[in-house]
C-alpha cells in the first residue's frame, strides 16, 4: 500500500554535511488502514479457546496481541515511509537509516525520527589528461625458468623407499609420543607427515630421524626455551619417542618434450615455455595497468576536499582491524593494537575517498554495468576458482553479492576511463 504524499509530514535538517536528521509524522487516517489490515490477518489466523478459527472478536484479539501488532506495524510503516521521504527529498543513504523515538498511539499521528548518513557532496577536480608514468612490461628469462620449475615441482612423484633409512628431503610419516618430564603427563599419540631435514621441524627431530628405516623407532629428550612459538611446549622438557611409519622420496620429472606433452596442449618444451612467457606477460600487463590506474586515482585524491561521515570511517576501519588481527601470527599488545587501529583508520579514509571519487567519475561519464557484464565476471571468477559457473552464480545471488560485484565492476570501468584519457609519459 502506497502512502499518500499529503499524509506525510517530514522535516529534514543537516547538522553535518554528510548527515541528515529526519522527523516524520504520518496521519492517523493512513496508519489506520495498515493497522486494520494487520488486525484482520491476526483475527484470521489466531486460535482462541471458545471461538472457531477466524471468529474471535477483533477487540479481544487486539487487546491480547497489541504488542505484536504494534511491532508488525512499525516494521511495515517505518521503511515504507522512509523510502518515500528519501526518494522525494533525493536522499541517498550510505547505510540503513538509524531510527529512534518511534511513537504509536491509536487515533494519533504515527511519529519517528531517523538519522541518515549520505554520500558527501564534493567537487571533482579535472580528471581528464592526468599525467601518468607509463610502466613498461618485460618478462625475464629467469622468470620463465622459475615458473617452469614450479610446474616441474607440482608434477613430482612420491615413491616408496626400499632398502635404506630416512635421508634428507624424504617425506616421512612418523608416529610421535611425548611425555612431560616434570609432570609425567603423556600427550596423545600423533601421526604426522614431515620432510626430513626441514628447518621448521622441531628441535632435535631431524638428527634423530635421519637413518631410521620403516618400523624403526628412537627416543630422545628435548628441552624447549620459554619463548618457543608453540606454547604447549614452551619452557618444558619433553621425552619423545618416534616411530617411522612410511618413507617416500620425491622424484622430479626431466625437463623434456615428453613431460611437456604429459601436461596437455603442448607439442614440446618450447611450446610450454612460450605459453608461460605469454601468461607472465599478460599478468604483468594487468598489474602494470592496475598500478597506473591507482596512480591516476591518487592524483585526483590529492586535489579533492572531502568530508567523510565519521560512522562510515569507523565501520570500514573496524572491518580492517578485524581482518588484520585475524591474519596476525602473534597476539598483539595493547600498544600494537592501537597502532593497528590508527593505520586502519588512515587506510579506511583512503579507500572510502577512492571509491567515492571513482563513483563520481562514473556518474559524470554515464558509465554503467550491464547484467551480461556481471554474468561474465561471475563466469571468469568461476574459471579462476575451478567451480561450475551456475554454482557460483547461485552463491553470489543467495549471499546478496551481485550488487557488490556490480559496484566493483563500475569502479574498474572508472579506472579504465581515467587511463584511456590520461597522458602517459
Amino acid at each position: 500500500m502506497e502512502i499518500k504524499e499529503e499524509a506525510i509530514q517530514a522535516t529534514v535538517s543537516s547538522p553535518q554535511p554528510s548527515l541528515r536528521e529526519i522527523e516524520v509524522e504520518v496521519a492517523w487516517e493512513e496508519v489506520a488502514k495498515e493497522w486494520e489490515k494487520l488486525l484482520s490477518r491476526y483475527v484470521a489466523r489466531i486460535k482462541l479457546n471458545g471461538f472457531r478459527p477466524g471468529k474471535a472478536p477483533r477487540e479481544m484479539v487486539k487487546r491480547l496481541f497489541f504488542k505484536e501488532l504494534k511491532n508488525d506495524l512499525i516494521e511495515v510503516l517505518v521503511p515504507r515511509t522512509m523510502n518515500k521521504v528519501m526518494r522525494e527529498r533525493n536522499i541517498t543513504p550510505l547505510v540503513n537509516p538509524v531510527v529512534s523515538e518511534v511513537i504509536f498511539r491509536e487515533n494519533e499521528p504515527f511519529r519517528f525520527k531517523a538519522r541518515v548518513e549520505i554520500f558527501p557532496d564534493f567537487k571533482l577536480p579535472e580528471y581528464k589528461k592526468i599525467r601518468v608514468k607509463k610502466m613498461d612490461v618485460k618478462v625475464e628469462e629467469a622468470e620463465v625458468e622459475a615458473s617452469l620449475e614450479r610446474l616441474r615441482q607440482d608434477s613430482a612423484e612420491y615413491l616408496p623407499v626400499e632398502g635404506r633409512g630416512v635421508a634428507e628431503g624424504d617425506y616421512v610419516v612418523i608416529e610421535w609420543k611425548g611425555r612431560d618430564a616434570r609432570t609425567r603427563r603423556l600427550a596423545p599419540t600423533e601421526k604426522v607427515l614431515v620432510i626430513a631435514g626441514h628447518p621448521d621441524n622441531g628441535p632435535d627431530l631431524n638428527e634423530n630421524l635421519i637413518g631410521l628405516e620403516v618400523g624403526g623407532s628412537r627416543r630422545f629428550v628435548t628441552s624447549y626455551p620459554p619463548d618457543y612459538p608453540q606454547k604447549k611446549f614452551a619452557g618444558k622438557t619433553i621425552e619423545n619417542e618416534i616411530r617411522v611409519v612410511s618413507i617416500k622420496e620425491k622424484k622430479l620429472p626431466d625437463l623434456n618434450d615428453e613431460w611437456a606433452k604429459d601436461l596437455g596442449e603442448f607439442d614440446n618444451l618450447a611450446t610450454l615455455r612460450e605459453r608461460i612467457r605469454k601468461e607472465l606477460e599478460k599478468s604483468k600487463t594487468r598489474a602494470a595497468r592496475q598500478a597506473m590506474g591507482e596512480e591516476a586515482v591518487e592524483a585526483i585524491l590529492r586535489d579533492v576536499r572531502l568530508d567523510i561521515p565519521e560512522g562510515l570511517i569507523e565501520r570500514e576501519s573496524a572491518a580492517l582491524v578485524r581482518d588484520w588481527v585475524a591474519n596476525s601470527t602473534k597476539t598483539l599488545t595493547a600498544e600494537e593494537l592501537e597502532n593497528v587501529r590508527q593505520r586502519a583508520r588512515l587506510e579506511a579514509e583512503r579507500r572510502i575517498k577512492r571509491d567515492l571519487v571513482l563513483r563520481r567519475v562514473a556518474e559524470e561519464e554515464g558509465l554503467e554495468v550491464r547484467e551480461e557484464e556481471v554474468d561474465e565476471e561471475i563466469r571468469a571468477l568461476a574459471r579462476k576458482s575451478n567451480v561450475p559457473p551456475a554454482q557460483l552464480a547461485d552463491r553470489v545471488n543467495q549471499e546478496g553479492k551481485r550488487e557488490e560485484l556490480r559496484a566493483s565492476l563500475l569502479l574498474r570501468k572508472a579506472i579504465d576511463f581515467l587511463l584511456e584519457n590520461a597522458v602517459l609519459y
